[in-house]
């Protein structure tokens, strides 16, 4: 996603605390691979990219 936004209207606060795995076709794995994004611990409203996984 790389500074691109994700709409996370109707997710639950817990959702939104807890990071996500978001589908990539461009990652480590290739097509079908997640991308591993978590809240940053001093911006909770920023989340960086933690890794890729299949």
């Amino acid at each position: 996603m790389g500074g691109q936004l994700l709409d996370v209207t109707g997710w639950a606060s817990d959702q939104i605390d807890e990071g996500v795995a978001l589908v990539t076709e461009a990652g480590s794995f290739g097509p079908g691979g997640r991308a591993l994004y978590d809240p940053r611990p001093a911006d909770p409203g920023c989340w960086d990219w933690q890794g890729d996984t299949p």
